[in-house]
């Protein structure tokens, strides 16, 4: 067990250096210069400023380093839990985060919270009810919410909920009710992939022998289906909590971008269109941190949800030689 989890620990440890890696080289593969539109967004004109004040504020950032030595002094940075300060604010980049991590995590919460519930009710009522119509209708609703795009989604909330009936607000983050909306078009998506592996799940875990002996014992089909079904059928499952994660994460940037939320989904967004390599740096790392833990985390559940699995590796005997 313990060998399994410094394993773990490890190829978390690599999964995190290369997200570090391939962001940082695709932002410098980008065919712009961050200071170039630093000045830009500041109104400034390059050739208003001497040379020695632009080599000063290429200095101050470290910009007038070579590729890898730029490279060395993020990723020491990041090991020393130091991000460095945000090209386009130069404040640091932990603050910028600081400030808007909790409506993130708001937003990312209620959202999986929303989403574990829907999708499980979802496939539930698809595989317990009779009537083949119905049945039909339920299971083909997942795949029809997972093909949607996530602002069209937005969108049609936007218009329909906000502008024709003026239930929500369409933008900012006042209150409960600035939530409903963006937690909507996370859930549709998300909800909707969870509740396509627990509908195939639970298929298959009803026609297993276990199953058909509790409704000859004269099991309801309540008690066979919510006492000895889901906890087998939400075993596969688990391992899409990653992919969950995943989207929740991605879903912010367009979530927050569309309903103008100010979140660390926005500030990447923005992070992204000003080539603010630190703060890119810094929301990539944190994702891939908590996507790294949850993985790490469904593995260790997995034994204590289901027996049979064990991260101990069996020993191999030889076989044994009967002399003849």
């Amino acid at each position: 067990m313990t060998r399994y989890v410094v394993g773990r620990i490890v190829q978390a440890a690599v999964v995190l250096w290369a997200a570090f890696t391939l962001t940082f080289a695709i932002l410098y593969l980008l065919p712009s210069n961050p200071m170039q539109l630093q000045l830009a967004a500041a109104g400034i004109e390059q050739d208003s400023l001497t040379p020695d004040q632009f080599a000063a504020m290429q200095h101050k950032f470290g910009l007038d380093q070579s590729i890898w030595e730029q490279y060395w002094q993020h990723l020491s940075g990041v090991l020393h839990g130091d991000f460095g300060d945000s090209l386009s604010q130069q404040v640091p980049v932990l603050d910028l985060i600081g400030q808007r991590i909790g409506s993130t995590l708001l937003l990312s919460v209620s959202a999986a919270v929303v989403s574990l519930l829907a999708g499980s009710a979802l496939a539930y009522l698809a595989t317990f009810v009779r009537w083949n119509p119905l049945r039909l209708v339920l299971t083909r609703l997942p795949a029809l919410g997972a093909s949607f795009p996530q602002f069209f989604i937005a969108l049609f909330l936007i218009q329909f909920l906000s502008f024709q009936l003026g239930w929500f607000p369409a933008t900012g983050t006042e209150g409960v009710v600035s939530l409903v909306m963006p937690v909507a078009t996370i859930a549709v998506v998300t909800s909707s992939v969870l509740a396509q592996v627990l509908i195939k799940s639970f298929d298959e875990t009803l026609s297993q022998p276990y199953i058909i002996t509790a409704r000859a014992k004269g099991l309801s089909r309540t008690a066979v289906h919510l006492r000895h079904a889901f906890r087998n059928a939400a075993l596969p499952a688990m391992t899409i909590l990653g992919v969950i994660v995943g989207l929740t994460v991605t879903s912010s940037i367009v979530v927050e971008t569309v309903f103008t939320r100010e979140g660390v989904g926005k500030l990447a967004q923005e992070a992204v269109l000003s080539q603010d390599v630190p703060v890119v740096l810094a929301v990539v790392t944190l994702a891939a941190t908590v996507f790294v833990t949850v993985n790490l985390v469904v593995d260790l559940l997995y034994p204590l949800l289901d027996p049979r699995i064990s991260h101990v590796r069996a020993k191999v005997t030889a076989p044994e030689v009967v002399p003849a």
